[in-house]
């Protein structure tokens, strides 16, 4: 099951009691998924999903707000990538009320097709608060992915997005989030709109203004997961990083005793020069510490250095002559 998926069955455990919070999440699902058609009994009110389990949640708020009027119908009509929608349709007899209820008609009575977001369905916190949980259940996605084993971590960042044929209702959800703080951007891909979140944070507190408190949850374990382990990465890589080092520096000085030893013999050096001479040849792996403890006469690591450049030193000098 997908991260946004479980967020949405969260926001349907909460039922809405508010008459006026149930119209504003109506018309927040309407503006994000319904379609209005015509056909021979009048205009057509339809919200096409992928989120099935919808259904019963919208049966019983409609259910309250207009009687027992209103029927839906679940139909498979079609599948995109491999995912099937479904649509829930109104009866003709109400659509006009639906729409009106939910402020998508404008002072004449006609039909607001645009996706414009009318001031009076978001009128206070509690009905912007619906009205966005409407929108994301009716089209929000994400990409986010929770680690399964603790050994694994998915490559997917931290996305949520809307998205819709409509740019003025994504500008008017924009304009709602940034009311509680959470900054989205929009962006135009082939013909629809997206209106989209990347930060973590913002995207922890928009699962927690539509209620999706259990996802918040493992949104933040999430995060502490991903960063513990980009922690140990860079540790092992910085360690990674110090043994190559210490690999190189161990060759080149191996290449010039080498290089000496076959030239005019280890015991031509000084004796200071020899014993780091053998110290090394003895032990080619070891890093500059591990040498200072091995070493029987007490030097620092910059001392040690020292030798060893001195030795470089001689090594070029012979190749040289």
């Amino acid at each position: 099951m997908s991260f946004a998926k479980d967020s949405k069955l969260e926001i349907i455990n909460a039922e809405i009691d508010d008459a006026l919070c149930a119209q504003s999440f109506l018309s927040g699902l309407l503006h994000a998924s319904g379609t209005i058609t015509k056909n021979s009994e009048g205009l057509r009110l339809d919200i096409v999903t992928d989120f099935k389990e919808i259904f019963e949640y919208l049966n019983a708020i409609v259910t309250k707000l207009y009687g027992n009027q209103l029927t839906l119908d679940i139909a498979d009509d079609y599948i995109i990538n491999k995912t099937t929608y479904y649509r829930i349709m109104f009866p003709t007899s109400i659509t006009m009320q639906v729409l009106q209820d939910c402020a998508m008609l404008d002072s004449e009575g006609g039909i607001m097709l645009n996706g414009e977001i009318d001031s009076h369905i978001v009128a206070d916190e509690e009905s912007r608060r619906a009205f966005i949980k409407g929108a994301y259940i009716g089209c929000a996605t994400s990409s986010i992915r929770l680690s399964e084993l603790g050994s694994q971590m998915p490559t997917t960042g931290y996305h949520v997005e809307f998205a819709s044929h409509h740019q003025a209702f994504l500008e008017g959800l924009r304009d709602i989030l940034a009311q509680f703080n959470i900054v989205g951007r929009i962006a135009t891909r082939k013909k629809i709109f997206v209106l989209y979140i990347k930060d973590s944070e913002a995207i922890k507190d928009l699962l927690a203004l539509v209620g999706a408190n259990g996802c918040v949850l493992d949104l933040a374990d999430e995060m502490a997961k991903r960063g513990l382990r980009n922690t140990v990465n860079r540790q092992v890589n910085c360690i990674n990083a110090n043994i190559n080092k210490t690999i190189d520096a161990s060759m080149k000085q191996i290449a010039a005793i080498n290089y000496i030893n076959r030239k005019m013999g280890l015991d031509s050096l000084p004796d200071d020069l020899q014993e780091v001479a053998v110290l090394r040849l003895a032990n080619p792996q070891e890093s500059m510490e591990e040498l200072l403890k091995l070493s029987t006469i007490k030097l620092t690591k910059s001392g040690l250095n020292h030798r060893f450049r001195r030795i470089m030193r001689i090594a070029d000098f012979l190749k040289e002559k």
